[in-house]
């Protein structure tokens, strides 16, 4: 008798996985083909993005420089980008710092991301950053002949 109940058992089992199989597959399939569609879908998200950031760009007005587009924009300020462009000047940072009107700790402290500057100095700041080596050599030799 034992045989028997255990023979029907596993029987039973495989006929419940093959009901359970046959059930889930199409949905597994379904599942497989939804994921293809959004993956598409993202994709083609992203292009219309890119598109439309390259458009922007096309219409901005070119005259316009982007510190200018408006008098109560916030600058953004960013340690790196500080340190890169005092290091293109070839500066230390006690004559960046005289460029811009602050010490050269301060300079120290802002490329170390220790403080950040005031809105004020941010502009100060903006306004060095379309200097070439040249411009930031003669306003020193300026300063130093005063």
């Amino acid at each position: 008798m034992a045989n028997l109940a255990s023979v029907l058992k596993a029987e039973i089992a495989r006929l419940a996985r093959r009901e359970a199989k046959a059930a889930v597959e199409p949905l597994r399939k379904a599942n497989a083909a939804y994921r293809r569609d959004i993956a598409a879908l993202k994709r083609e998200v992203a292009a219309l993005q890119r598109q439309l950031k390259s458009a922007a760009k096309e219409n901005r007005p070119r005259d316009a420089a982007p510190a200018d587009a408006g008098e109560g924009r916030r600058l953004r300020f960013q340690a790196k980008g500080l340190k890169s462009h005092r290091e293109k000047l070839g500066l230390s940072a006690a004559e960046y710092g005289q460029l811009a009107g602050v010490s050269a700790q301060s300079i120290y402290n802002w490329e170390a991301g220790k403080t950040v500057p005031r809105q004020a100095q941010v502009a100060a700041l903006a306004e060095l950053r379309g200097m070439g080596k040249r411009e930031a050599n003669r306003r020193l030799e300026a300063a130093d002949a005063e």
